[in-house]
């Protein structure tokens, strides 16, 4: 048990289910997009990567660099934030780095397309947007931290003020604000199951969001980033949701 002292300094940290859910999300921003014909190839490449992290009980998102021209794997990852005890252990930012050093430095990586499972939570967007990339493709939505769109709108155009409209309905599910699906597996939902709204295409809430579209503005270093969302949706949320009903029924 956690002692008094503990709980002073750790105090826990509720958030209404309704605050993940209602946050900015650009309403024309994570709609299907136009893909080319090797989207579905390299997307599959990185779903292979997503299956060995979750063999590794590791969140499964996976993620492969490819040079757009030749159509080069040049690095190919999956989260291993428990593995390496680093919270910014995910796919995204690993593949950056190993592509960086393939290509002869990070300024290379305008020539090169990422493919992700999930949608880029907002760290390994500003690593995309800082880098330069040519291109982002994603698979699933991640509506607890994505941010291209689901929860903020930092990559494309900066997106449009954002709203989220439907009627969730139903109590509040308390959640902890460290929830951010990639470290602690929770991704509970308001109807209690795990990763439920991983690939929903409207988040549930009960609130109105909206931003005020002059606050988020095209990123300074990479206004034009190309980005096509939802390629093998399907097959990318359907690893995640078992993923997490799997640990959820060990940990009955």
């Amino acid at each position: 048990f956690a002692s008094a002292e503990h709980a002073k300094i750790h105090p826990p940290r509720l958030r209404p289910a309704s605050w993940r859910a209602c946050a900015t999300r650009a309403p024309t921003t994570n709609a299907a997009t136009e893909t080319n014909g090797d989207d579905e190839r390299f997307m599959r490449l990185a779903l292979a990567q997503a299956a060995a992290a979750a063999s590794n009980d590791e969140v499964p998102v996976g993620a492969v660099l490819v040079h757009t021209a030749s159509g080069k794997v040049l690095s190919s990852h999956h989260n291993t934030v428990l593995a390496q005890d680093d919270p910014t252990a995910h796919a995204e930012m690993k593949c950056v780095r190993d592509g960086a050093k393939v290509l002869g430095g990070w300024r290379h990586l305008r020539d090169a397309t990422l493919y992700v499972t999930l949608e880029p939570c907002p760290m390994c967007a500003g690593a995309v947007l800082n880098a330069r990339l040519g291109a982002v493709v994603w698979g699933a939505p991640n509506p607890l931290i994505g941010a291209d769109g689901s929860w903020i709108s930092l990559m494309g155009d900066g997106g449009d003020g954002a709203t989220c409209d439907g009627g969730g309905g139903g109590e509040e599910a308390a959640v902890d604000d460290d929830d951010d699906g990639d470290d602690d597996g929770r991704w509970d939902d308001d109807d209690g199951d795990v990763a439920a709204g991983i690939g929903r295409a409207e988040p549930a809430c009960k609130h109105t969001a909206v931003r005020d579209p002059s606050t988020t503005r095209p990123h300074a270093f990479r206004p034009g980033l190309e980005v096509r969302r939802r390629v093998l949706e399907a097959e990318c949320a359907s690893l995640m949701r078992e993923f997490f009903r799997r640990r959820r029924e060990e940990n009955r």
